[in-house]
């Protein structure tokens, strides 16, 4: 086989691995990764914000409990959270909020507050804590 040949066999064998490549590659849908927080105070929104990526747990500080990724022990309606009160978490491109055996419970605003042990949240959606109300927020 002459060195002609030889180079010629080599690129035809090379051809069809490029063209599996190409074939193989799909666009992948963005999904959003992070989301926000904003408290509710008398109705009316605030400017305290949390941004969360998931999974974030929402709660109080306590040192024998461990930390938390949104600590509410500050703010007034922080007295009516659990210590670990809820978790969002994102899955395939939904994001939930689930309730972690709260005292005072979890609630999903839709004709009124729902009592919920998970649920779906949506841009916009208004959710509570106890009494710590949020509008949750896809960024």
């Amino acid at each position: 086989m002459t060195d002609e040949n030889i180079e010629h066999t080599a690129v035809a064998e090379q051809e069809p691995m490029i063209e599996d490549a190409a074939v193989a590659e799909e666009p992948v849908a963005a999904v959003l990764t992070s989301a926000k927080l904003v408290l509710k105070r008398g109705g009316v929104i605030t400017d305290i914000a949390y941004e969360i990526h998931s999974p974030a747990t929402i709660g109080r500080f306590d040192p024998l409990v461990g930390p938390i990724d949104v600590d509410l022990a500050s703010q007034p309606e922080g007295a009516y959270v659990s210590r670990k009160h809820a978790r969002i978490v994102q899955d395939d491109g939904v994001w939930k909020v689930i309730d972690l055996g709260s005292s005072n419970g979890t609630f999903v605003l839709r004709d009124d507050f729902e009592r919920v042990e998970e649920a779906e949240l949506t841009d916009g959606q208004e959710f509570a804590l106890g009494n710590a109300r949020f509008v949750f927020q896809l960024s």
